[in-house]
């Protein structure tokens, strides 16, 4: 697949932010468009601040109450696997992991990572810091997949991505480090019974000479990409944490894809990696630099998330699938948009990219021109700098999270949209920035949840976008003298023709 070259990658940047500056004000909300025989239907449950569990149509099904953490997973059985509200001193780390059932009751809870105040002069309290990414042990990476087996919701192993502060000179002379962990609990106990350390692993990483010395100026004067909430340098900032699970790279014995292993990516570093579970090693990488050998393939990585080896039963099981942002991101030698050496890569569109990661061949990629093929001048179709996800559902098509403007979509491997979904929750926060975000959405079946009937499906056809209107003071639409125009039935949300 031809790659577009990084040189007019960035001289395409200052032409987007103008464009994305011309989004509209006002939004149809719900579900917009779905062809019930092109979709894989089911539940959809959204990581947007409560446990919200919405049909097809755009229906709240069930809520699973309070200010939820990042992310809601349901679990066979109508559980849902989630953390509550955050600590205050980092609004990404959450107080404690819950398992709740349908009735909203907390079946089993742990916040025994790290004792903090709330505020100066508080009580102690135990926190678990967990943020970004959790998981039962069991199902792969948290969603469907035919024929994997059930995890063990009433004792088994939740595998969690959280946050400790510590001081690393290798990294930064001075300043703190907010340091991403990734730990084991057994359900049963409560124990804590593995831990990895991403500071730890800092030479296995690739990082050159340029990279290490812009995180070393870090504080300097003008970065803005790395923030210091939980109380210092976000130095890596990990996205995802899921084990690869059983894959055709191991039965033909490859060790590095042993289904106990664990991929991440990293936001600030655009790396991709899988960590060797007995060992703790990098045994595999794509990135952080993307200029030489095989990582060359894959084009810039960019502030990725919600990176994952797609399982087993799926189509494409075995490939890794990463939503990449875009942004900025990448540590390396100052630039006159950089002067720190921190955010060096730019690009405003983000793609979802599908490879195999023997070769690193891209197999499948989703970007804003319709094509396939990413075009910049295409970015404002598909943008999100934060937050985002993808998933492979049964039928080969995917689940795609835009997650800064609250938009999901579902896509055929021909790239056509065939369901999509904006977001009328707004999150319980005071940065104006996040209103309706989703931070991921998952997809399940509707079995899943045994407590709720099946739902009427009823497609939804809203007609163009550039035919869409609202009515005036006075009730009537107004009339551009170009014939027929699209209105809004407020009966099903499907289009109708005036």
């Amino acid at each position: 697949m031809k790659r577009p070259k990084i040189s007019i990658v960035l001289l395409v940047c200052a032409v987007i932010p103008i464009l994305m500056q011309a989004n509209p004000t006002v939004y149809p909300l719900g579900t917009t468009v779905y062809k019930p025989q092109k979709c894989w239907s089911g539940f959809t449950i959204l990581s947007a601040d409560q446990g919200l569990l919405i049909d097809m149509n755009g229906n709240l099904v069930h809520l699973w109450e309070g200010k939820l953490h990042h992310p809601n997973k349901v679990y066979p059985g109508g559980y849902l696997l989630a953390s509550t509200a955050s600590w205050r001193h980092g609004r990404q780390d959450a107080l404690e992991i819950q398992l709740r059932d349908f009735a909203d009751t907390v079946l089993w809870r742990f916040d025994r990572w790290q004792q903090g105040r709330a505020n100066e002069g508080d009580a102690t309290i135990w926190i678990s810091r967990q943020h970004h990414d959790l998981q039962i042990k069991g199902n792969p990476v948290g969603y469907y997949a035919p024929g994997a087996a059930p995890p063990d919701v009433a004792g088994g192993t939740v595998l969690a991505l959280a946050h400790r502060n510590v001081r690393d000179a290798r990294i930064h002379p001075t300043v703190p480090l907010v340091d991403d962990v990734m730990y084991e609990i057994d359900m049963a106990s409560g124990r804590i019974t593995w831990t990895w350390k991403a500071s730890d692993h800092l030479e296995e990483m690739g990082f050159d000479r340029a990279a290490l010395d812009a995180m070393r100026r870090y504080g300097s004067g003008t970065d803005t990409g790395t923030g210091t909430e939980g109380g210092g340098f976000d130095w890596f900032h990990q996205n995802c944490a899921s084990y690869l699970g059983p894959n055709r790279w191991h039965d033909v014995g490859d060790a590095r894809f042993h289904p106990d292993n664990i991929i991440l990516d990293s936001r600030e570093a655009g790396l991709l990696a899988i960590v060797d579970h007995a060992s703790g090693r990098i045994v595999w990488r794509a990135g952080p630099h993307y200029r030489s050998g095989d990582d060359r393939k894959l084009g810039w990585i960019i502030g990725p998330h919600h990176t994952h080896m797609i399982p087993a039963g799926l189509p494409g099981g075995g490939n890794v699938l990463v939503f990449d942002n875009g942004g900025a991101g990448g540590y390396g030698p100052p630039t006159d948009f950089a002067p720190d050496g921190i955010g060096v890569l730019r690009r405003d569109y983000s793609r979802v990219v599908e490879f195999d990661p023997v070769t690193k061949d891209i197999v499948w990629e989703y970007a804003p021109d319709a094509s396939g093929e990413p075009d910049p001048v295409f970015g404002h179709r598909l943008y999100s700098v934060n937050v985002s996800s993808a998933q492979r559902l049964p039928n080969g098509n995917t689940l795609i999270t835009e997650g800064a403007r609250g938009r999901v979509i579902e896509v055929t491997r021909d790239r056509e949209i065939v369901w999509e979904y904006m977001s009328p929750y707004l999150w319980d926060s005071d940065i104006p920035a996040i209103r309706t975000m989703i931070y991921r959405a998952y997809r399940v079946p509707y079995d899943w949840v045994p407590q709720l009937p099946r739902p009427r499906e009823s497609a939804v056809d809203a007609g163009p976008n550039y035919l869409f209107t609202v009515p005036a003071q006075d009730g009537r639409r107004p009339d551009f003298g170009i014939g027929k125009t699209a209105v809004w039935s407020q009966g099903g949300g499907q289009g109708r023709d005036q």
